[in-house]
């Protein structure tokens, strides 16, 4: 009985994901910070993480033969003050990963943490070009197509994920840093409820974008991404907008959630298959 609990939690223990510091050596900005990232459960079992100073991701990959070569770096929400790691995080990149999508649940610095030095600009959404750089750069053993990594972004972490699709970097061949060789440029983008949509403006050289949100949620996000979604009309950018009669904010992505926004996620995969970033 003990021989088959050790094997059964050793086999537990392989299939967890595994997590990869975006800089091993410590992130610029970050010197000097050595306190442990903050991890707390909520009563439903949800956590959320403070104190992050060692940005990441977490590697969620596809079974064997499942993959369809499609890339997610997954950025939770929670108002730049915390991160919303389960409905916002791991279930979305569980459930992208089953259905064939690589999935990245990126740690990104909190900019209006007590207390925090950080910026949303330069840390929050330099953590997140430097997460696509490392995805591309492991993209053959990943079993990822380049060309095909994009990022999704829930509340504040659409912000992020909206900024980086704005200012980015093609890669420098000469760069000191080898995964500055790389485009830090999404090839996609999903804002799910993001905050603060008036910093978004697309322009003619934004990926293709995939917007959802609730109608009843506040009106700078549910009113706000219509007029995101009509700039990106303007701008000559492929663009899908899902606005669900209820679900508030942060319905992000849970097995319990019911009605009309439950099934996002199935429409961000149908999307994903219409554009052509799957091999499907």
């Amino acid at each position: 009985m003990k021989t088959l609990l050790f094997l059964c939690l050793a086999s537990l223990a392989c299939a967890a994901p595994e997590t990869i510091l975006l800089w091993p050596d410590g992130a610029p900005g970050s010197e000097g910070k050595t306190t442990p990232e903050v991890v707390e459960v909520s009563k439903n079992g949800e956590e959320t993480v403070t104190n992050i100073h060692k940005p990441s991701i977490t590697v969620y990959l596809p079974q064997k033969g499942k993959a369809n070569g499609a890339a997610v770096i997954v950025a939770p929400g929670g108002g730049h003050k915390l991160l919303c790691t389960t409905h916002e995080g791991g279930n979305v990149a569980e459930w992208l990963a089953a259905h064939g999508t690589a999935a990245f649940v990126l740690k990104y610095r909190l900019a209006s943490e007590p207390g925090s030095t950080y910026t949303v600009d330069e840390h929050a959404v330099g953590d997140m070009h430097r997460a696509i750089r490392l995805v591309r750069s492991r993209a053959t053993e990943w079993n990822i197509n380049a060309a095909a990594v994009g990022v999704m972004g829930f509340s504040a972490g659409g912000e992020v994920c909206a900024i980086s699709s704005m200012h980015f970097d093609a890669g420098k061949e000469d760069a000191a840093d080898p995964l500055d060789h790389f485009s830090d440029k999404p090839d996609f983008q999903a804002l799910i409820y993001p905050g603060r949509s008036f910093r978004i403006v697309p322009t003619k050289e934004s990926p293709p974008a995939f917007l959802a949100a609730s109608s009843n949620d506040r009106p700078d996000i549910s009113e706000g991404l219509t007029k995101v979604y009509l700039d990106f009309k303007k701008a000559g950018v492929p663009v899908a907008l899902h606005l669900y009669a209820d679900g508030g904010h942060g319905f992000g992505y849970r097995a319990k959630n019911t009605g009309p926004v439950s099934h996002w996620i199935e429409r961000f995969d149908e999307w994903l298959e219409d554009r052509k970033f799957t091999r499907n």
